[in-house]
């Protein structure tokens, strides 16, 4: 079984496993990877590992990043840089119904990838043929999601913050409205929208704790056995991990989640 490390790859952030050698590599260092699709530049995301050899290709740890290899990705970077304009006037003279999101060459400069978002099915058969003839390299057109092109683009969220799905998150997971009801969010879906126009990924962070502090506790406006005798359960605070109970006569006290639920518990043995 091969040693490994997890490497991201490429804007679009792929982890791909490479074989790591004689090499001693921690987590965020660059190295140079040799890939089904090239060598490629790419970042260690994941510590090293024995795995079994299956389908998905493994790639080979060249090297840690040289200084000389930084000029040449800098170097790649302005060349991505002209090749994406070259991009975007073929796909006009072609009247192709596509949006160009990036294009990015692979280290050695053998394969360039053109990332798009589309919602129709695209026939990029010439544009392929005429980019092809003109920067001389293999083509891959890569279709996107409007997820994976706000990671790949990156932006700041309505928090203020990088967005998640730049700064750290690995992969998408599904987001829900029924999670913002059950946290009890404002419905508008312009608010909880991020810059994908989808859900905000932080929806779903604190999902599943909001469903463990609400089990065992009856619904609201229901009876609910306090320290203090009975009374209708008024609200949960479910950030405090606290209840707010309605005596009548505007009589209104607060425990602890916890307090409310083993009594309730009890009452009910």
């Amino acid at each position: 079984m091969p040693i490994v490390v997890g490497v991201m790859v490429r804007r679009i952030k792929d982890k791909i496993y490479a074989e790591v050698g004689h090499l001693d590599l921690k987590i965020g260092e660059k190295v140079i990877v040799e890939t089904e699709h090239g060598v490629e530049a790419g970042v260690v995301c994941e510590r090293e590992k024995n795995i079994v050899k299956g389908k998905d290709p493994v790639g080979k740890v060249i090297r840690k990043l040289t200084e000389d290899d930084k000029r040449k990705l800098a170097d790649n970077e302005a060349r991505n840089v002209k090749a994406q304009a070259i991009v975007v006037e073929k796909a006009d003279d072609h009247e192709l119904d596509m949006k160009l999101t990036c294009v990015q060459y692979t280290f050695d400069r053998s394969k360039l990838f053109v990332y798009y978002t589309s919602e129709t099915r695209v026939d990029f058969r010439e544009l392929i043929k005429d980019l092809g003839h003109i920067l001389k390299t293999r083509i891959q057109m890569v279709q996107i999601g409007v997820r994976d092109e706000s990671k790949m683009v990156g932006g700041i969220g309505t928090c203020g913050q990088v967005l998640c799905c730049q700064n750290f998150l690995k992969d998408f997971s599904s987001v829900t409205i029924d999670m913002a009801k059950e946290q009890e969010l404002s419905l508008n879906t312009a608010k909880l929208s991020g810059l994908c126009g989808r859900l905000m990924c932080c929806i779903a962070y604190e999902n599943e704790h909001y469903i463990n502090i609400k089990k065992g506790l009856p619904e609201i406006g229901e009876t609910i056995h306090t320290p203090d005798g009975k009374a209708k359960l008024a609200a949960i605070d479910r950030i405090k991990e606290t209840v707010t109970a309605d005596f009548g006569d505007r009589e209104f006290k607060t425990y602890p989640i916890e307090v409310i639920k083993n009594r309730n518990i009890k009452d009910k043995k």
